[in-house]
This record gives C-alpha cells, sequence and structure tokens, in this order.
C-alpha cells in the first residue's frame, strides 16, 4: 500500500470521513469509467465531498491552503484507485493559477463556496479579437481532461501586440462551451479529455489571466512554482497506479502457481528479483519527486523564493517520476503472463495508463534534455519556466 509523505496537512485530508467510501466506489466502478471515457458527476460530487478542489483554495475563500505535498499525496491516492479519476481529480490545482485572476474576479468565482470545479484547455492558442473590454473567444481546443465534470472552463487564447511566451486564458462557464466527444485512448481512457469548442463567446479582460503569470494573493502555494505543480500533480497519477500495479503483482504472487507444476510466483527467483527491482526504482523515483517538493515548500514558509535551479529540479524530478512509473508499470505487467494481455486485467490497465502519464509533454523525455540545459549553465526552458 501507499507509504504517504510526513505532512501533517497530508494525513488531515486523507482521513477525510467521505475519502475511503469514495476510494471503495473507485475501484468498483472504474472499468465503468474506462467505457464511458469520463469520470461521472456522482464521482466528481465525492471529490468535491473530500475537499479535492477546496485544498488549494485560499482561507479567505473558505478553501484550505493545504501545502503541495499534502495535495499531490491525495491525488496520489485516488490514483491508485484508478488512474483516470485521479487524472480528472488533479486539476483540483487549478486554484493555484486562478490565483492570478483579480481579486474581484476570485471574489465571484468563489461566492459560492471553494469547491468550483475547473478544466481546460492551453492549446494551441487561438486568435481571440479584442472589442471594448472583452475579448471575442472562438476555436477549438484538444485534451480538455474533465471538462464534462467542470462548472468553469478555460481555454488559451493569443492577443495581437502580447508576448512573453506563457498563454493567456479565457475563463468562461462550462454552458457557453460544446465538448465534443473525441478522446478514445488505450490509457487514462475514463479522463473525458475531450475537445473544447467555443463559438463567439465574449470573455471580460477580468476573465482572463496569465498561465504562470504572477498571482493577485500572496500565499505561499500561490507562490511555488506553478507549471512544476502542474507537472507533478499529472506525475503523481502514475506513482499512484505503478504502485497498484505492484501491489496487485504482490498479492498474485503470494498465491499464484504455474499450470505447468512450477513454484508459487514468489518462491520463483526471477519474481523475486524484478520486484525488488521494482520497489527499489519506485521508491527512489517518489523520494527525489517528494523531497524537492519539500525543499521547495521549506524556502516558501520562511518566506524565501524558490530558486530557479530548484524550480528545474522540481520539473526534472516530476520527468523522471512519470518514466520510472511507466517502467516500473510495464514490469509488473512483464510478470502477470498471458491473463494481464485481457483487456480489463488490471495490470495491463495500469500498464496503458501509467504509459499514458509518460507521454504528457510536461513529462516526457524531452524534459531531460530541458533540465540539462539549466544544470549546465546554457539557458532556461523555452516557454516555461
Amino acid at each position: 500500500m501507499l507509504k504517504h509523505v510526513s505532512d501533517g496537512q497530508s494525513g488531515e485530508l486523507l482521513k477525510d470521513p467521505a475519502l475511503a467510501p469514495l476510494l471503495e466506489t473507485i475501484r468498483e466502478r472504474a472499468l465503468e469509467f474506462r467505457k464511458a471515457r469520463r469520470i461521472p458527476q456522482d464521482i466528481v460530487e465525492g471529490f468535491r465531498k473530500a475537499g479535492v478542489y477546496r485544498a488549494l483554495v485560499a482561507h479567505c475563500f473558505g478553501g484550505l491552503e493545504a501545502s503541495p505535498m499534502a495535495f499531490l499525496s491525495l491525488i496520489e491516492t485516488i490514483a491508485h484507485a484508478d488512474a483516470s479519476a485521479g487524472w480528472v481529480a488533479s486539476f483540483g490545482v487549478s486554484a493555484t493559477y486562478l490565483a492570478a485572476l483579480p481579486i474581484s474576479t476570485l471574489e465571484k468565482i468563489y461566492a459560492d463556496g471553494p469547491d468550483v470545479v475547473f478544466a481546460g484547455a492551453i492549446f494551441p492558442p487561438q486568435a481571440a479579437e479584442r472589442v471594448g473590454n472583452d475579448f471575442i473567444v472562438n476555436g477549438r481546443w484538444p485534451y480538455a481532461s474533465g471538462s464534462p465534470g467542470a462548472s468553469l472552463i478555460g481555454v488559451g487564447i493569443a492577443v495581437a501586440g502580447e508576448s512573453g511566451g506563457l498563454p493567456r486564458t479565457a475563463v468562461m462557464p462550462a454552458s457557453s462551451v460544446r465538448i465534443e466527444e473525441t478522446w478514445d485512448t488505450i490509457g487514462l481512457a475514463g479522463t473525458g479529455s475531450h475537445d473544447v469548442v467555443v463559438e463567439n463567446v465574449p470573455v471580460a479582460e477580468e476573465w482572463t489571466f496569465i498561465r504562470g503569470g504572477k498571482p493577485m494573493l500572496d500565499k505561499p502555494i500561490y507562490q511555488y512554482p506553478s507549471l512544476g505543480l502542474a507537472a507533478q500533480v499529472l506525475t503523481v497519477v502514475g506513482l499512484g497506479c505503478a504502485r497498484r500495479a505492484l501491489d496487485e503483482v504482490t498479492a498474485l504472487a503470494a498465491g499464484r502457481r504455474s499450470i505447468t507444476g512450477a513454484p508459487t510466483m514468489a518462491d520463483r527467483p526471477h519474481v523475486q528479483a524484478v520486484v525488488g527491482e521494482a520497489e527499489a526504482l519506485l521508491s527512489a523515483a517518489r523520494a527525489f519527486f517528494y523531497g524537492v517538493t519539500e525543499e521547495a515548500w521549506g524556502l516558501l514558509l520562511d518566506g524565501q523564493t524558490v530558486p530557479e535551479t530548484l524550480a528545474n529540479r522540481i520539473r526534472l524530478a516530476a520527468t523522471h517520476a512519470a518514466q520510472v512509473a511507466a517502467q516500473v508499470a510495464r514490469m509488473c505487467f512483464e510478470l502477470g503472463g498471458i491473463a494481464a494481455v485481457q483487456s480489463e486485467h488490471i495490470l495491463g490497465r495500469c500498464m496503458q495508463d501509467c504509459s499514458v502519464v509518460a507521454q504528457h509533454a510536461f513529462m516526457a523525455k524531452g524534459n531531460y534534455e530541458a533540465a540539462g540545459r539549466v544544470i549546465l549553465g546554457r539557458g532556461n526552458r523555452p516557454g516555461y519556466p
């Protein structure tokens, strides 16, 4: 089972009475999510009750202002039950970049409470015409994970005359957006990462923000590297899912005998070696991942800023953890033998889900090059700090 980071807020979130029954329901219904290609609304409501969407919202709006470790541990736990559910829950991180909106806009967003569900898609930014104080938004954006259950949706827009590399996001009610069900994948199939289409929707400038821009709230959680955290909340889905695969193999090995009369799986030297290696790989990657998170958080609590070198290590640890999680899930799949190739087998599903996590642009292998560039003093990451 998961071993959680030593953070008091993590314990509080994980002990929420709404969480345990929700996790059991998610485990029981995971195949349903996969077939429906979305997380149903009652599960999203379960996330609300368990504190997913209020975790990173400021106290002044009724939120918890949890630490990044607490939120990451919560998402990892949900992903252990089902990776698609963990992926959709991870967008509770949206509170950290919504913090770049004007305070008056945030007051409207949280007027009825902190449990606001936001989803969206940024790339490719679509040209938006400025008319007075509004931007007229048109376009199609793919990979809008969790959009079927959201009440607010944001899309990336390109505004003439603006530069700087970071996209502007326009926020609008979900009723202003059309969702086209294009998501049909081998992994993370239940995330509802469909296309969103917007046609001639006016969005006031105060309902737009620069993704990764300066937050309007002076709180430590909003000073944490926002794009690093955006990568981490996705990576941790892979960590939880890979741990599920390893737990399943451990349980399987204890009782499974070969039809040829070979020893129980747990008694085979090859299985022992693979399980030992997988445990070492996953535990080491997880330690690096949470270690840099705690280091950065400690600086922020002391009133300091996170230096570029540490922000780079956060991104590096996220990339490494996602790649290792995919490797571990594959190792577990191979130990599952021919049974694991069945489309609904948990080891096959974990391998597919972890592979998709590792394919995401934030955690793909190309990020090793970007990290190395910073380490070697050859400049920052292009576009994204």
